[in-house]
Protein backbone atom coordinates (compact mmCIF):
# COMPACT_ATOMS: atom_id res chain seq x y z
CA UNK A 1 0.00 0.00 0.00
CA UNK A 2 2.49 2.57 0.81
CA UNK A 3 3.99 2.12 -2.55
CA UNK A 4 0.84 2.82 -4.22
CA UNK A 5 1.01 6.03 -1.99
CA UNK A 6 4.00 7.45 -2.47
CA UNK A 7 3.65 6.77 -6.24
CA UNK A 8 -0.02 8.62 -5.86
CA UNK A 9 1.75 11.56 -4.66
CA UNK A 10 4.73 11.45 -7.21
CA UNK A 11 2.33 11.46 -9.85
CA UNK A 12 0.66 14.44 -8.47
CA UNK A 13 3.67 16.43 -8.19
CA UNK A 14 4.99 15.56 -11.08
CA UNK A 15 1.79 16.31 -13.17
CA UNK A 16 1.63 19.57 -11.12
CA UNK A 17 5.54 20.30 -13.05
CA UNK A 18 3.54 19.48 -16.43
CA UNK A 19 1.57 21.79 -15.98
CA UNK A 20 4.45 24.68 -15.37
CA UNK A 21 5.95 23.13 -18.35
CA UNK A 22 3.20 23.65 -20.84
CA UNK A 23 2.39 26.94 -19.71
CA UNK A 24 6.22 27.95 -20.13
CA UNK A 25 6.32 26.07 -23.21
CA UNK A 26 4.39 25.33 -25.80
CA UNK A 27 6.07 21.39 -26.55
CA UNK A 28 4.95 20.20 -23.41
CA UNK A 29 1.72 18.35 -22.03
CA UNK A 30 -1.39 20.16 -20.85
CA UNK A 31 -3.40 18.40 -17.90
CA UNK A 32 -7.00 18.88 -17.65
CA UNK A 33 -7.70 18.71 -13.87
CA UNK A 34 -10.97 18.11 -12.44
CA UNK A 35 -12.74 16.26 -9.49
CA UNK A 36 -14.70 16.50 -6.39
CA UNK A 37 -14.93 16.56 -2.95
CA UNK A 38 -17.58 13.98 -0.87
CA UNK A 39 -19.06 14.26 2.61
CA UNK A 40 -20.65 10.63 2.95
CA UNK A 41 -23.09 9.82 6.46
CA UNK A 42 -24.72 6.44 6.58
CA UNK A 43 -26.47 4.98 9.47
CA UNK A 44 -28.23 2.01 10.13
CA UNK A 45 -30.10 0.47 13.33
CA UNK A 46 -31.77 -3.33 13.47
CA UNK A 47 -35.04 -3.58 15.68
CA UNK A 48 -33.93 -5.43 18.47
CA UNK A 49 -30.24 -5.48 17.58
CA UNK A 50 -29.39 -2.80 20.30
CA UNK A 51 -28.40 -0.19 18.30
CA UNK A 52 -29.66 3.32 17.97
CA UNK A 53 -30.08 4.85 14.51
CA UNK A 54 -27.77 7.64 14.66
CA UNK A 55 -25.63 6.75 17.71
CA UNK A 56 -21.73 5.64 18.00
CA UNK A 57 -21.36 3.20 20.36
CA UNK A 58 -19.36 -0.10 19.87
CA UNK A 59 -22.47 -1.37 18.80
CA UNK A 60 -24.10 0.74 16.67
CA UNK A 61 -23.45 0.96 12.57
CA UNK A 62 -22.97 4.39 11.87
CA UNK A 63 -20.25 5.43 8.98
CA UNK A 64 -18.80 8.33 7.45
CA UNK A 65 -15.95 9.67 5.25
CA UNK A 66 -14.77 12.93 3.83
CA UNK A 67 -12.88 12.65 0.01
CA UNK A 68 -11.46 14.46 -1.97
CA UNK A 69 -11.12 13.15 -5.81
CA UNK A 70 -8.29 14.37 -8.74
CA UNK A 71 -8.61 13.62 -12.41
CA UNK A 72 -5.92 14.25 -14.23
CA UNK A 73 -6.17 14.21 -17.98
CA UNK A 74 -4.06 14.79 -21.02
CA UNK A 75 -3.91 14.32 -25.19
CA UNK A 76 -0.82 13.02 -25.22
CA UNK A 77 -0.25 13.62 -29.55
CA UNK A 78 -0.38 11.33 -32.52
CA UNK A 79 -4.69 10.11 -31.35
CA UNK A 80 -2.77 9.05 -27.77
CA UNK A 81 -4.63 9.70 -24.62
CA UNK A 82 -3.57 10.06 -20.51
CA UNK A 83 -6.04 9.35 -17.45
CA UNK A 84 -5.07 8.76 -14.25
CA UNK A 85 -7.62 9.87 -10.61
CA UNK A 86 -6.35 10.07 -6.89
CA UNK A 87 -8.73 9.32 -4.53
CA UNK A 88 -8.28 10.74 -0.93
CA UNK A 89 -10.07 9.23 2.01
CA UNK A 90 -10.87 10.73 5.16
CA UNK A 91 -12.93 11.11 8.28
CA UNK A 92 -12.87 14.85 9.66
CA UNK A 93 -12.68 13.01 13.17
CA UNK A 94 -16.17 12.18 12.63
CA UNK A 95 -15.39 8.51 14.55
CA UNK A 96 -14.46 10.51 17.51
CA UNK A 97 -18.07 12.41 18.51
CA UNK A 98 -20.21 10.85 15.45
CA UNK A 99 -19.87 8.01 13.91
CA UNK A 100 -17.93 4.27 14.65
CA UNK A 101 -17.05 3.52 11.21
CA UNK A 102 -16.30 4.18 7.82
CA UNK A 103 -17.89 3.32 4.39
CA UNK A 104 -14.65 3.10 2.63
CA UNK A 105 -10.85 2.26 3.89
CA UNK A 106 -7.53 2.24 2.40
CA UNK A 107 -5.80 0.08 5.53
CA UNK A 108 -8.21 -2.84 4.99
CA UNK A 109 -10.04 -2.67 8.22
CA UNK A 110 -13.07 -0.59 10.20
CA UNK A 111 -11.73 -0.75 13.88
CA UNK A 112 -12.61 3.03 14.93
CA UNK A 113 -8.84 2.41 16.59
CA UNK A 114 -7.61 2.03 13.14
CA UNK A 115 -9.09 4.44 10.64
CA UNK A 116 -6.52 6.34 8.95
CA UNK A 117 -6.68 9.16 6.22
CA UNK A 118 -4.29 8.29 3.37
CA UNK A 119 -4.28 8.31 -0.40
CA UNK A 120 -4.85 5.89 -3.56
CA UNK A 121 -3.88 5.53 -6.75
CA UNK A 122 -7.85 4.80 -8.89
CA UNK A 123 -6.99 5.53 -12.38
CA UNK A 124 -4.23 5.11 -14.31
CA UNK A 125 -4.82 4.78 -18.55
CA UNK A 126 -3.42 5.14 -21.83
CA UNK A 127 -5.77 5.23 -24.63
CA UNK A 128 -5.41 4.90 -28.21
CA UNK A 129 -7.76 6.33 -31.18
CA UNK A 130 -7.38 3.75 -34.18
CA UNK A 131 -10.13 4.84 -36.84
CA UNK A 132 -13.35 3.65 -35.00
CA UNK A 133 -11.76 2.08 -32.26
CA UNK A 134 -10.25 2.84 -29.57
CA UNK A 135 -8.28 0.58 -27.05
CA UNK A 136 -7.57 1.51 -23.01
CA UNK A 137 -5.25 -0.05 -21.02
CA UNK A 138 -4.50 0.40 -17.29
CA UNK A 139 -6.71 0.79 -13.90
CA UNK A 140 -10.01 2.26 -15.62
CA UNK A 141 -13.77 2.37 -14.91
CA UNK A 142 -15.93 0.15 -16.64
CA UNK A 143 -19.70 0.82 -17.37
CA UNK A 144 -22.58 -1.50 -15.84
CA UNK A 145 -24.31 -0.64 -19.46
CA UNK A 146 -21.47 -2.63 -21.23
CA UNK A 147 -20.13 -4.69 -18.70
CA UNK A 148 -22.86 -6.51 -16.25
CA UNK A 149 -21.15 -8.44 -14.27
CA UNK A 150 -17.37 -6.20 -14.16
CA UNK A 151 -18.34 -2.76 -13.24
CA UNK A 152 -17.84 0.23 -11.47
CA UNK A 153 -20.76 1.07 -8.96
CA UNK A 154 -21.67 5.00 -7.83
CA UNK A 155 -23.34 4.01 -4.49
CA UNK A 156 -20.49 4.57 -2.03
CA UNK A 157 -17.81 7.41 -1.63
CA UNK A 158 -15.55 6.47 -4.89
CA UNK A 159 -16.29 4.12 -7.06
CA UNK A 160 -14.17 0.85 -7.59
CA UNK A 161 -11.89 0.56 -10.81
CA UNK A 162 -10.56 -2.77 -12.42
CA UNK A 163 -7.21 -3.27 -14.26
CA UNK A 164 -8.24 -3.98 -17.24
CA UNK A 165 -7.57 -4.08 -21.58
CA UNK A 166 -10.92 -2.60 -22.78
CA UNK A 167 -11.33 -2.60 -26.95
CA UNK A 168 -14.64 -0.43 -28.43
CA UNK A 169 -15.16 -0.09 -32.16
CA UNK A 170 -17.98 1.39 -33.60
CA UNK A 171 -17.43 0.15 -37.51
CA UNK A 172 -20.36 -1.71 -38.05
CA UNK A 173 -23.97 0.50 -38.51
CA UNK A 174 -26.17 1.14 -35.05
CA UNK A 175 -23.49 -0.67 -33.46
CA UNK A 176 -20.71 -0.89 -30.43
CA UNK A 177 -18.37 -3.93 -30.41
CA UNK A 178 -16.60 -4.26 -26.47
CA UNK A 179 -13.89 -6.52 -26.04
CA UNK A 180 -12.10 -6.62 -22.39
CA UNK A 181 -9.68 -8.46 -20.24
CA UNK A 182 -10.74 -7.80 -16.75
CA UNK A 183 -7.67 -9.48 -14.17
CA UNK A 184 -8.51 -7.82 -10.47
CA UNK A 185 -9.96 -4.71 -9.16
CA UNK A 186 -10.47 -3.24 -5.67
CA UNK A 187 -14.01 -4.62 -4.35
CA UNK A 188 -16.13 -1.97 -3.61
CA UNK A 189 -18.26 -2.67 -0.21
CA UNK A 190 -18.42 -1.39 3.57
CA UNK A 191 -15.05 -0.41 4.54
CA UNK A 192 -13.17 -2.55 1.55
CA UNK A 193 -9.33 -1.48 1.21
CA UNK A 194 -9.74 0.92 -1.82
CA UNK A 195 -6.05 0.80 -2.00
CA UNK A 196 -5.90 -3.09 -2.53
CA UNK A 197 -6.43 -4.30 -6.41
CA UNK A 198 -7.00 -8.22 -5.95
CA UNK A 199 -8.69 -10.92 -8.12
CA UNK A 200 -11.89 -10.63 -8.91
CA UNK A 201 -14.88 -12.65 -7.19
CA UNK A 202 -18.01 -13.97 -6.85
CA UNK A 203 -20.67 -15.07 -3.77
CA UNK A 204 -21.35 -18.55 -3.80
CA UNK A 205 -24.81 -20.67 -2.90
CA UNK A 206 -23.83 -24.12 -1.99
CA UNK A 207 -19.96 -24.25 -2.31
CA UNK A 208 -18.88 -25.57 0.64
CA UNK A 209 -15.91 -23.37 2.33
CA UNK A 210 -16.06 -19.53 1.84
CA UNK A 211 -18.74 -17.64 0.82
CA UNK A 212 -16.97 -15.17 -1.09
CA UNK A 213 -14.48 -17.02 -4.10
CA UNK A 214 -11.71 -15.32 -5.98
CA UNK A 215 -11.46 -15.74 -9.74
CA UNK A 216 -8.07 -16.82 -9.37
CA UNK A 217 -7.40 -16.52 -13.50
CA UNK A 218 -9.29 -13.65 -15.40
CA UNK A 219 -12.30 -12.67 -17.16
CA UNK A 220 -12.60 -11.86 -20.63
CA UNK A 221 -15.36 -10.41 -22.33
CA UNK A 222 -17.03 -9.28 -25.32
CA UNK A 223 -20.11 -7.12 -25.72
CA UNK A 224 -22.75 -6.32 -29.01
CA UNK A 225 -24.53 -3.08 -28.33
CA UNK A 226 -27.06 -3.16 -31.61
CA UNK A 227 -29.81 -0.22 -32.27
CA UNK A 228 -30.86 -1.55 -35.57
CA UNK A 229 -34.35 -2.43 -34.66
CA UNK A 230 -36.84 0.83 -34.44
CA UNK A 231 -37.25 2.14 -31.36
CA UNK A 232 -35.04 -0.78 -29.29
CA UNK A 233 -31.35 -1.33 -28.23
CA UNK A 234 -30.29 -5.10 -27.79
CA UNK A 235 -26.87 -5.63 -25.43
CA UNK A 236 -25.81 -9.16 -25.72
CA UNK A 237 -22.71 -10.13 -22.80
CA UNK A 238 -20.94 -13.15 -23.18
CA UNK A 239 -17.92 -13.85 -20.73
CA UNK A 240 -15.12 -16.40 -20.14
CA UNK A 241 -14.35 -16.56 -16.05
CA UNK A 242 -11.30 -18.49 -15.33
CA UNK A 243 -10.62 -20.56 -12.11
CA UNK A 244 -13.53 -20.06 -9.60
CA UNK A 245 -13.56 -23.00 -6.93
CA UNK A 246 -12.81 -26.41 -7.74
CA UNK A 247 -14.26 -25.25 -11.78
CA UNK A 248 -11.61 -24.52 -14.36
CA UNK A 249 -14.09 -21.54 -15.75
CA UNK A 250 -17.45 -20.19 -15.91
CA UNK A 251 -19.19 -18.93 -18.64
CA UNK A 252 -21.70 -16.10 -18.58
CA UNK A 253 -24.10 -14.78 -21.14
CA UNK A 254 -26.58 -11.93 -20.31
CA UNK A 255 -28.94 -10.13 -22.59
CA UNK A 256 -30.46 -6.82 -22.53
CA UNK A 257 -33.10 -5.05 -24.22
CA UNK A 258 -35.09 -2.04 -24.13
CA UNK A 259 -37.61 -0.61 -26.14
CA UNK A 260 -38.57 3.15 -26.11
CA UNK A 261 -39.27 6.33 -28.21
CA UNK A 262 -41.19 9.58 -27.69
CA UNK A 263 -43.51 8.24 -30.08
CA UNK A 264 -44.78 5.68 -27.43
CA UNK A 265 -48.00 6.65 -25.83
CA UNK A 266 -47.97 8.28 -21.97
CA UNK A 267 -44.07 7.89 -22.46
CA UNK A 268 -44.39 3.54 -22.58
CA UNK A 269 -41.09 1.83 -22.49
CA UNK A 270 -40.05 -1.80 -21.97
CA UNK A 271 -37.26 -3.94 -21.20
CA UNK A 272 -36.74 -7.55 -21.04
CA UNK A 273 -33.46 -9.00 -19.44
CA UNK A 274 -32.04 -12.67 -18.95
CA UNK A 275 -29.32 -15.29 -18.64
CA UNK A 276 -27.42 -18.32 -17.13
CA UNK A 277 -24.09 -18.44 -15.48
CA UNK A 278 -22.46 -21.72 -16.68
CA UNK A 279 -19.41 -23.85 -15.50
CA UNK A 280 -17.86 -26.61 -17.44
CA UNK A 281 -17.39 -28.92 -14.76
CA UNK A 282 -20.15 -30.23 -12.29
CA UNK A 283 -17.69 -30.20 -9.29
CA UNK A 284 -18.65 -27.38 -7.59
CA UNK A 285 -22.71 -26.87 -8.30
CA UNK A 286 -24.87 -26.07 -10.86
CA UNK A 287 -26.07 -23.11 -13.24
CA UNK A 288 -27.26 -20.21 -12.41
CA UNK A 289 -30.17 -18.64 -14.58
CA UNK A 290 -32.14 -15.49 -13.94
CA UNK A 291 -34.13 -13.23 -15.73
CA UNK A 292 -36.66 -9.55 -15.94
CA UNK A 293 -38.68 -6.95 -17.13
CA UNK A 294 -39.66 -3.56 -16.73
CA UNK A 295 -42.22 -1.69 -17.75
CA UNK A 296 -42.18 2.21 -18.04
CA UNK A 297 -44.89 5.19 -18.17
CA UNK A 298 -44.59 8.82 -17.96
CA UNK A 299 -48.36 9.87 -17.44
CA UNK A 300 -46.87 13.59 -17.16
CA UNK A 301 -43.44 15.60 -17.62
CA UNK A 302 -42.84 16.04 -13.64
CA UNK A 303 -44.10 11.87 -13.00
CA UNK A 304 -42.36 8.67 -13.81
CA UNK A 305 -43.70 5.00 -13.28
CA UNK A 306 -41.94 2.06 -12.68
CA UNK A 307 -42.88 -1.74 -12.30
CA UNK A 308 -40.42 -4.51 -12.42
CA UNK A 309 -39.94 -7.81 -11.85
CA UNK A 310 -36.89 -10.46 -11.72
CA UNK A 311 -36.50 -14.32 -10.94
CA UNK A 312 -33.01 -15.52 -9.97
CA UNK A 313 -33.15 -19.41 -9.68
CA UNK A 314 -30.63 -21.65 -6.17
CA UNK A 315 -27.82 -22.12 -8.48
CA UNK A 316 -24.32 -22.06 -7.31
CA UNK A 317 -22.86 -18.66 -8.08
CA UNK A 318 -24.41 -15.24 -7.63
CA UNK A 319 -26.10 -12.73 -9.65
CA UNK A 320 -23.45 -10.35 -8.61
CA UNK A 321 -20.95 -8.11 -10.17
CA UNK A 322 -17.70 -9.30 -9.42
CA UNK A 323 -15.92 -6.25 -8.43
CA UNK A 324 -18.64 -5.03 -6.51
CA UNK A 325 -21.89 -6.01 -4.66
CA UNK A 326 -25.03 -4.97 -6.69
CA UNK A 327 -26.82 -6.90 -9.40
CA UNK A 328 -27.15 -6.01 -12.72
CA UNK A 329 -31.17 -6.72 -12.29
CA UNK A 330 -33.87 -4.01 -13.08
CA UNK A 331 -34.81 -5.15 -9.12
CA UNK A 332 -31.72 -3.30 -7.67
CA UNK A 333 -32.78 -0.50 -5.84
CA UNK A 334 -30.55 1.24 -3.03
CA UNK A 335 -29.89 -1.40 -0.25
CA UNK A 336 -31.76 -5.13 -1.65
CA UNK A 337 -29.20 -6.76 -3.42
CA UNK A 338 -28.23 -9.27 -0.70
CA UNK A 339 -31.88 -11.00 -0.99
CA UNK A 340 -32.24 -10.59 -4.67
CA UNK A 341 -29.08 -12.03 -6.14
CA UNK A 342 -30.03 -16.16 -5.37
CA UNK A 343 -32.68 -17.91 -5.29
CA UNK A 344 -35.67 -15.61 -5.50
CA UNK A 345 -38.31 -13.72 -6.96
CA UNK A 346 -38.88 -9.74 -6.53
CA UNK A 347 -40.97 -7.27 -7.41
CA UNK A 348 -40.66 -3.62 -7.61
CA UNK A 349 -42.84 -0.47 -8.00
CA UNK A 350 -41.03 2.81 -8.27
CA UNK A 351 -42.41 6.26 -8.63
CA UNK A 352 -40.55 9.56 -9.86
CA UNK A 353 -41.80 13.28 -9.34
CA UNK A 354 -39.26 15.61 -10.70
CA UNK A 355 -40.47 19.03 -9.68
CA UNK A 356 -37.71 21.37 -11.26
CA UNK A 357 -34.76 23.44 -9.61
CA UNK A 358 -36.30 22.02 -6.58
CA UNK A 359 -34.72 18.07 -7.12
CA UNK A 360 -36.52 15.03 -7.60
CA UNK A 361 -38.25 12.67 -4.88
CA UNK A 362 -38.05 8.54 -5.59
CA UNK A 363 -40.38 6.25 -3.77
CA UNK A 364 -39.23 2.73 -4.75
CA UNK A 365 -40.18 -0.42 -2.72
CA UNK A 366 -39.66 -4.29 -3.44
CA UNK A 367 -40.89 -7.71 -2.30
CA UNK A 368 -38.63 -10.26 -2.40
CA UNK A 369 -40.22 -13.60 -2.07
CA UNK A 370 -37.28 -16.23 -0.77
CA UNK A 371 -37.40 -19.71 -2.08
CA UNK A 372 -34.67 -20.97 -0.42
CA UNK A 373 -35.27 -24.17 2.39
CA UNK A 374 -34.63 -21.54 5.28
CA UNK A 375 -37.12 -18.99 3.16
CA UNK A 376 -37.29 -15.57 5.39
CA UNK A 377 -39.05 -12.87 2.82
CA UNK A 378 -38.48 -9.43 2.92
CA UNK A 379 -39.62 -6.21 1.89
CA UNK A 380 -37.60 -3.04 1.08
CA UNK A 381 -39.10 0.49 1.04
CA UNK A 382 -37.07 3.21 0.03
CA UNK A 383 -37.74 7.26 0.43
CA UNK A 384 -35.20 9.58 -1.97
CA UNK A 385 -34.13 13.01 -2.45
CA UNK A 386 -31.90 14.48 -4.63
CA UNK A 387 -31.20 18.09 -5.88
CA UNK A 388 -28.08 19.82 -7.60
CA UNK A 389 -27.42 23.36 -6.15
CA UNK A 390 -25.13 24.64 -7.97
CA UNK A 391 -22.11 22.07 -8.64
CA UNK A 392 -23.09 20.65 -5.18
CA UNK A 393 -24.80 17.09 -6.24
CA UNK A 394 -27.36 16.23 -2.56
CA UNK A 395 -28.63 12.69 -1.70
CA UNK A 396 -30.81 12.07 0.85
CA UNK A 397 -32.74 8.29 1.41
CA UNK A 398 -34.43 6.57 4.14
CA UNK A 399 -34.59 3.11 3.95
CA UNK A 400 -37.23 0.62 5.84
CA UNK A 401 -36.86 -3.13 5.44
CA UNK A 402 -38.29 -6.02 7.17
CA UNK A 403 -37.93 -9.96 6.84
CA UNK A 404 -39.95 -12.93 8.04
CA UNK A 405 -37.63 -13.68 11.40
CA UNK A 406 -39.40 -15.84 14.91
CA UNK A 407 -37.44 -13.32 17.04
CA UNK A 408 -35.81 -10.10 16.60
CA UNK A 409 -34.22 -8.65 14.46
CA UNK A 410 -36.64 -8.63 11.87
CA UNK A 411 -36.49 -5.29 10.49
CA UNK A 412 -33.73 -2.34 10.37
CA UNK A 413 -33.63 1.56 9.19
CA UNK A 414 -30.95 3.31 7.03
CA UNK A 415 -30.40 6.85 6.89
CA UNK A 416 -27.52 7.83 4.05
CA UNK A 417 -26.69 11.72 3.17
CA UNK A 418 -24.33 12.50 0.58
CA UNK A 419 -22.89 15.73 -0.68
CA UNK A 420 -20.59 15.82 -3.93
CA UNK A 421 -19.34 19.02 -4.95
CA UNK A 422 -18.04 18.89 -8.77
CA UNK A 423 -15.17 20.92 -9.33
Amino acid sequence: MKKIVMSAVALTAIMGSFNVVSAADKSGIDFKTTGQTVIYYNTAAKNGGGQDLFGHKATDNTRANFGIQLNFDADLGNDFTFGSQVNYLGTLGLEKNLVNNVMQSTNGTVATANIADDIYLSKLYIAKQLGNSTVKLGRQELPKSLSPFAFSEGWNVFKNTFDAILAVNTDLPDTTLVGAYVAKSNHNGFGNNMSNFTDLSVNNNGITGASTLPITGEAYMLTIANKSIPMTAVTASFYNVQGIAAQNRNYVEWLDAKIADKSLPIGLSMALQGGAIQADSDLAGKDTSAFGAKIGLKPMDALSLAVAYSHVNDGTVHVQNTGGVKTPLYTQMIANQGVIKTDNDTVMLKGVYNTGDYGKVILQGTQTMDNSAAAKDFTDIELVYKVKAGAVNLLAAYMNQSWDAAAAPDSQNIVRVVARYNF
